[in-house]
């Protein structure tokens, strides 16, 4: 087998290339981070750290604990937000190099295994934001990396680090347990499946439900909230629900279109090849994520950070195929790739200044590779849409605020209908003298009214015919909104008075998960 790790003296070429692909991954995230503005769940997720806790409605703690040390560490700039998200897809760069190497990969291997990473759409978009899909990548391939090492070594240990990886990665995101359910039935059907006898499986799944016991504790003791958040999602109309062959022909643009061969490649390699026999489980492994995704019916992207395993096996099998006579064809097919990422970019990453970037998505045709979610169109695709609008409604909030007599102040409640809105408010409202806000939507219904009574209270992201039925006064003070913004995002501030009920009372009703 072609084993790079059996070679010494490619090690450190191979270590200083893919160390610069990952500093090039990281310097192309940072460069962008900060254009534009602040994204919507980046600010749900400041609020939630000021919540820290164990749990929040609609996912698991570990976002909001990275927010917290994010802000407290490095400040809350874009570039302070975006460090650790650019840091994860370096890392996300690193780790594929290393499965490649554990798949006997050698120098060529590894720095295409890497460099893959870099010019795939959605990447780039994860990485951009603070948000749970940042990390989610580099959990799934550091969980695999550490099962191929167990296999590749025969050292049932590393159960221990596969059992630390699936409980960190449960309080990241519980998709995780999509890859760690892979795992096991990768492992179950093929010949390496003596690994499940192993006296270390039990410490490490031990560890694992340790390192979750937080969270389950806190699920349990809410009733399992997010089990009725997924529901809802689910019946609310917004997820893209895609047929099997468009789901299959949405992971062709995601991931770069010219880098299916590269990934259809790794996957038969895995499937047929000799040398890829004990490593066979993870064609197993990335097949039970992939199929289990697209008959649940879930996001298109959800399966994305499983791809790297197979850009991985990819490039293993294209430097076997080209050893002896295609060092060209090597050239032409990584220049291709990029050239073809560098032409999506700018639809996943705010490279271009934003009216530069509609005349560019004009000239092809408003045509985008990411949709997020079934939403009204508007000038600009939802993943940078979501980044603009959000102080200059808090600046128009303030300014219906500070026109109240002062003595109304003190009990007037600003109320977002969306958890972004209420978020916009807690992380903008400070410079303008606005208090905290409360919501009806996800862990901002959790959080309460604090002390307002209702008696005032200014309403965002409402058409006022739900706040005419609980107040007696509702007047329009001011409209939001802009070119840039969602459609949902351009709304009338309304000015309610003299509730019929209170809003402690209210608020059981209130719930939107």
């Amino acid at each position: 087998m072609n084993n790079a790790r059996d070679r010494g003296t490619e090690l450190p070429w191979a270590g200083r290339a893919i160390a610069l692909l990952a500093l090039i991954k990281f310097l192309i995230q940072m460069l962008a981070a900060g254009r534009y503005g602040i994204f919507r769940d980046e600010l749900y997720y400041l609020a939630c750290a000021q919540h820290l806790q164990w749990g929040y409605v609609d996912h698991p703690p570990l976002i909001a604990f990275v927010t917290w040390f994010a802000t407290h560490v490095f400040g809350s700039s874009l570039y302070g937000l975006r460090l650790l998200p650019a840091l994860a897809g370096a890392g996300l760069v690193v780790i594929t190099a290393a499965i490649s190497r554990e798949l006997g990969g050698g120098r060529f291997a590894q720095g295409m295994a890497a460099a893959a990473v870099i010019p795939v759409p959605v990447y780039l978009m994860m990485h951009h934001w603070l948000t749970m899909n940042a990390f989610e990548p580099l959990l799934w391939m550091g969980l695999l990396w550490a099962a191929l090492r167990m296999v590749n070594r025969d050292e049932p240990r590393y159960w221990l680090l596969i059992g630390a990886l699936a409980g960190v990665g449960l309080e990241n995101k519980y998709s995780v347990l999509l890859p760690v359910a892979g795992l096991l039935l990768g492992l179950l059907c093929s010949s390496q499946r003596r690994m499940l006898r192993s006296r270390w499986l039990l410490p490490g799944v031990g560890i694992a439900l340790l390192l979750f016991l937080p969270n389950f504790v806190w699920l349990a003791q809410h009733h399992f909230p997010f089990l009725e958040f997924e529901r809802n999602s689910r019946l609310s109309g917004s997820r893209i629900e895609r047929a099997p062959l468009a789901f299959i022909a949405d992971q062709m643009v995601l991931m770069n279109p010219l880098l299916a061969p590269l990934w259809l490649g790794g996957l038969v390699w895995l499937l047929f090849s000799k040398q890829a026999k004990n490593s066979r489980w993870l064609a197993f492994a990335f097949l039970t994520v992939f199929c289990t995704l697209m008959l649940m019916k879930s996001k298109n992207y959800y399966v994305t950070p499983i791809y790297p395993v197979l850009f991985a096996a990819g490039a293993v099998a294209f430097e076997q195929v080209t050893a002896m006579r295609g060092r060209w064809l090597r050239f032409g097919y990584a220049a291709s790739v990029f050239a073809a990422g560098a032409l999506l970019a700018p639809f996943s990453l705010p490279v271009l200044p934003v009216e530069q970037f509609i005349a560019y998505q004009r000239h092809f045709g408003d045509f985008t590779p990411i949709r997020l979610e079934n939403l009204h169109p508007d000038l600009l695709p939802q993943q940078f849409a979501d980044e603009f609008g959000w102080e200059e409604m808090v600046r128009r909030t303030a300014q219906v605020y500070r026109s109240l007599p002062e003595s109304e102040r003190a009990d007037t409640a600003i109320f977002g209908n969306n958890y972004g809105e209420a978020a916009a408010i807690d992380f903008f409202g400070p410079r303008y003298g606005l208090p905290p806000a409360i919501g009806k939507n996800e862990s901002y219904w959790l959080w309460g009214p604090r002390e307002y009574t209702g008696s005032t209270v200014i309403v965002l992201g409402s058409d006022g015919r739900g706040d005419r039925a609980v107040f007696r006064s509702v007047q329009t003070a001011d409209t939001v909104g802009g070119p840039y913004v969602r459609s949902e995002e351009r709304f009338n501030l309304y000015l309610c008075r003299d509730p019929k009920v209170s809003l402690y009372d209210l608020w059981p009703s209130l719930k939107a998960w």
